[in-house]
């Protein structure tokens, strides 16, 4: 998907939330956000992915503050947020989310034909991001979900079909409610768990999934070689390629993976799950803004 009008604002946000967040140095801030800056002009263009961009500002800033990591404490807060969240499965019903409740009374018939449920719970999880507040992000999780397009009738097809599944995840809090989707799909087919090498955002890396414990309930994990939001083809590693030209199936959680795959030919094996968030992505996929999809393409 490539660039709107919309996006360039967008990025100039996250040119200054990547700044603060990555040094209190007056100026080292304005040397980074200088040269942030004229990447965003340089490159901005309607031929060109937010991706691309935006993996370029990253660099940029890490580069000039010397902070390796400047989305830590941010991304520290969402697991915390999201695994403080996980639990309520075992709380009352009148105490718990709807989809957290409803993967509770799922987890007690061992994964069995509840595909809708698992979706809906990867997908609402999905309302973590680094641009919202966590009070904002608790809310939503709590609200009950709707597909605005729900093809899990379609993916249990293709899951039967894949052999193989590629799982391309997002945002680090969103690990925990990967995991019961994960699960569930193990019984038509090997499923890889994909994360990023490095930090870049809040998007969850190896290390992460390593600190959380859950790395040998996933099974296999790697990386993409590269550290960008989404996927930048041309920059990831030799093993993400091949094992992403073999998969029957590409599992996308988020908006990033969704504008790089996008740009691609469909085959009918890439399945988002996501979020709509921004205008551009809402009325690509042609569903109101906030939107949560489940989607077949």
């Amino acid at each position: 998907m490539k660039l709107a009008p919309e996006c360039y604002a967008c990025l100039q946000k996250l040119i200054r939330q990547a700044v603060d967040l990555a040094t209190d140095d007056a100026s080292l801030k304005q040397r980074a956000l200088e040269k942030a800056a004229k990447i965003l002009d340089d490159e901005f263009s309607y031929s060109q992915l937010s991706i691309v961009i935006a993996t370029k500002i990253h660099r940029t800033v890490r580069a000039v503050t010397g902070n390796y990591d400047p989305y830590r404490t941010m991304k520290e807060r969402e697991m915390a947020l999201a695994k403080e969240l996980y639990p309520e499965l075992s709380l009352p019903a009148e105490a718990a989310s709807p989809a957290l409740l409803a993967l509770g009374r799922k987890q007690k018939n061992h994964y069995k034909d509840e595909l809708r449920e698992y979706l809906k719970l990867a997908a609402v999880a999905n309302a973590i991001d680094f641009f919202r507040q966590p009070a904002a992000i608790k809310e939503d999780i709590k609200k009950a979900v709707s597909l605005a397009v729900d093809d899990s009738e379609y993916l249990e097809t293709r899951l039967k079909e894949a052999g193989k599944v590629l799982y391309l995840a997002d945002n680090a809090g969103e690990i925990y409610f990967d995991l019961p989707l994960v699960k569930w799909m193990k019984q038509f087919a090997q499923v890889i768990y994909v994360v990023k090498p490095s930090p870049v955002q809040d998007d969850l890396t190896l290390e992460d999934v390593r600190e959380t414990g859950l790395e040998s309930e996933f099974g296999k994990v790697i990386t993409t070689g590269i550290a960008s939001p989404g996927i930048i083809f041309s920059l990831a590693s030799a093993q993400f390629k091949r094992e992403f030209e073999s998969a029957g199936l590409i599992f996308a959680k988020g908006m990033g993976h969704y504008e790089a795959l996008s740009e691609l030919s469909p085959e009918g094996r890439f399945f988002y799950c996501l979020k709509a968030k921004c205008k551009p992505v809402a009325k690509s996929l042609n569903v109101p803004l906030n939107s949560y999809v489940a989607m077949l393409q």
